[in-house]
This record gives structure tokens, C-alpha cells and sequence, in this order.
């Protein structure tokens, strides 16, 4: 556990990858598991049980709850949101495994700053959530998701870069050479 801050509190049963870089004031709950070269800014919390993969950069305020998943180099931004529970209540408490509903946020994805992501979605391999927005439904790969609620707007490829496709339905990443073809509601990475 390199470059973790003094004030960071993390349980023994974390499972931290090398390299971990961790502001102050982080908490890392029991059972976490965290990938290689993963950076955390101040005030992150991981819950319990939260599966976060390799490369994965989590900044400012973010608080990771358990039923997330974040598979390898997601980025989210500062004071996102990710919810558990559709229908939280007080008096009824759900604070037990079996309440929480799972989100998934795969390969590649980000999500910007105070995003809300509301519990039991799927976000796609290389989306990018807009600052601000609120995703309520499944994610494509590659989409482009933005406002209250979220909605698609276009594409956008694994290097970052806005797809604009040419008349046959293709786009190629000047960044990483990639091609993409757009297949209706969906983008898929072709061999390059």
C-alpha cells in the first residue's frame, strides 16, 4: 500500500493492488478489493465489498458503495455519485448486502464530475457520462450521456475523441488507429 495518506483508514480485509495512491481523509471498508495503479483523491470512501479494477482513477468526495463494480481504468470524477438502494428509507433500514442493488461501470468508462448514477444500471466500455447528468438507464459502449435524466447524444472512442461517421456508418480514433462502425443504437471497435 504505497502513497496512501496518514489519515487514510483501511480495514485488513481490504485486498489493495501495488501502487495504490490515496489523498487524505480516504476510508476503505472491509472486503474491498482494489486493483494495480489505481489513484484516489481526498475523502474517497470504497465500501464493503465494492470490486474496483486496475487503473482506476477516483477523484475528490466520491463515495463508493457496496453492489459497485468498476472494472479497469475507470475514471469518475469529482463528487459523483453512485446510489444502492432505489427506495431508501429511515425507519425501514436496508443497510444489508442483500438491499443493494449492483451497478456495473466497465472498461473505460467516465464519469464526470457531481454525475448521479442511480443504483442497478450497467454503464458501457468507453462511455462518457457528461458533468451533471443523471443515468437512470443501461449505458451503451462509446455513448455519450448527458443531462436529467441522461440521454445519448453521440460517440465517442476509446482515445476520447468525438466520433463523427463517415457515410458507410465508420469512424477511425486518430489517437489509437481504432475503427468503429455504427450498427443502429450501437457502436462496435473493429479491427484496426
Amino acid at each position: 500500500m504505497t502513497g496512501m495518506h496518514k489519515t487514510v483508514i483501511c480495514s485488513e480485509s481490504a485486498s489493495i493492488g501495488a501502487s495504490l495512491s490515496m489523498g487524505p481523509f480516504g476510508v476503505i471498508h472491509s472486503h474491498a478489493r482494489i486493483g494495480d495503479r489505481c489513484v484516489f483523491g481526498q475523502s474517497v470512501m470504497i465500501g464493503s465489498r465494492v470490486v474496483i479494477g486496475d487503473g482506476c482513477k477516483i477523484q475528490n468526495n466520491v463515495s463508493i458503495y457496496e453492489g459497485v463494480v468498476l472494472e479497469a481504468n475507470v475514471f469518475c470524477g469529482p463528487s459523483m455519485v453512485f446510489t444502492n438502494i432505489k427506495n431508501p428509507r429511515c425507519e425501514f433500514p436496508q443497510a444489508e448486502t442483500q438491499y443493494y442493488i449492483k451497478t456495473w461501470v466497465k472498461q473505460g468508462a467516465s464519469i464526470g464530475a457531481n454525475a448521479t448514477i442511480v443504483c442497478g444500471v450497467t454503464i458501457g466500455r468507453h462511455a462518457c457520462i457528461g458533468a451533471g447528468a443523471v443515468v437512470v438507464d443501461d449505458v451503451p459502449d462509446y455513448a455519450i450521456v448527458v443531462g436529467n435524466p441522461g440521454r445519448p447524444i453521440g460517440w465517442m472512442s476509446a482515445g476520447g475523441i468525438r466520433m463523427v461517421f463517415d457515410s458507410d456508418g465508420y469512424f477511425v480514433c486518430p489517437k489509437s488507429e481504432e475503427r468503429y462502425h455504427q450498427q443502429g443504437n450501437r457502436v462496435v471497435c473493429i479491427a484496426s
